[in-house]
């Protein structure tokens, strides 16, 4: 069975054929992260919501015009790796340019799981492209499953707009972290993230150019996905070289991220959402792992206000007063 539908996006074909193979721009309305080698023949890997991983092949790529591509979800046996096909057309209609999706190659229990999931985009597609912006989506929002590597998917999807909400008068402001402006403290992100996908055996490659946003999410992406290959019941090199069990250290990347998202979003005077079932899996790693690192890693736990949210009182657990 197939799925097509048609939406009218005030854009020419040429931009609106970017917002659906520019990662950068595919954070904004489809993926917390992607990973694209725009080609025939290349391949690409969409985190679409933490625990769900499209990949496949494109087979056909015409700028501004066509572009085909396999399409299958990670682990699933039903739907693997280019077992169906997508096919968009971009026609120039007036100002703008209508986009349409076809989805191929699926069983009719597919089609109709699809077909929420793209009408669910499509519209999110609109939005940008008439807003620069389609805002977090909610799908995003609190993983399915629950795990290390899920929670650090959904936070770094919570962390995205904080760092594109960042302007260069931040870059000189004081963070929670009192060793760290922004500026500084983004530095220290990228070796923790590097040091982080270390741990989990790869070499994280660190975007040259770029936003704040596009390479922390590219850096983080590679580390999540290094960690998601991880048996948790083996041994990861812990700081330092010394052989430590994966399961204890795979919640530090979901904790980096969110706690630093939060730093963020203290010293540029911005709301950061995180849904409740994210963050309490997130304490419940952290009172595992931040008290052995109190005096390095964390300070002294600090008393939040009554009021406080359960993240402003994961980050006083961690040593943070908020600003």
């Amino acid at each position: 069975m197939s799925f097509t539908s048609s939406v009218t996006l005030p854009c020419s074909p040429e931009e609106a054929f970017a917002l659906l193979t520019q990662p950068e721009r595919l954070r904004r309305w489809q993926a917390v992260s992607a990973t694209v080698d725009l080609r025939a023949g290349g391949d690409y890997r969409w985190i679409v919501t933490p625990g769900h991983v499209a990949e496949g092949t494109f087979k056909e790529v015409e700028p501004g015009r066509r572009l085909v591509f396999g399409w299958g979800w990670d682990g699933n046996p039903e739907l693997p790796r280019d077992a169906s096909t997508v096919t968009v057309t971009f026609s120039p209609e007036g100002d703008g340019t209508v986009v349409t999706l076809t989805h191929e190659g699926l069983t009719e229990q597919q089609a109709a799981m699809h077909a929420e999931g793209w009408n669910h985009y499509l519209e999110r597609l609109q939005k940008i492209a008439a807003t620069g912006d389609a805002g977090m989506d909610e799908w995003a929002w609190a993983p399915e499953e629950l795990t290390p590597t899920t929670v650090a998917d959904a936070a770094l999807a919570s962390m995205q707009p904080v760092l594109r909400g960042l302007t260069d008068a931040d870059r000189a402001k004081q963070t929670p972290c009192t060793d760290f402006t922004c500026h500084e403290l983004a530095e220290h992100l990228f070796g923790s993230l590097a040091q982080l996908g270390a741990m989990a055996g790869t070499t994280i490659v660190v975007p040259e150019e770029g936003s704040l946003e596009h390479r922390v999410s590219t850096m983080a992406a590679q580390a999540i996905d290094a960690w998601r290959a991880v048996d948790p019941d083996g041994n990861v090199p812990g700081p330092g070289g010394q052989e430590m069990p994966a399961a204890a250290l795979a919640g530090v990347l979901g904790l980096e991220i969110a706690l630093h998202a939060w730093d963020f979003a203290q010293a540029s005077g911005q709301e950061l959402r995180m849904s409740d079932e994210v963050v309490a899996h997130l304490a419940e790693q952290g009172r595992a792992i931040i008290p052995g690192g109190r005096g390095r890693s964390f300070g002294a736990e600090v008393t939040p206000a009554e009021d406080a949210s359960p993240l402003d009182r994961l980050a006083a657990f961690s040593g943070r007063t908020a600003l």
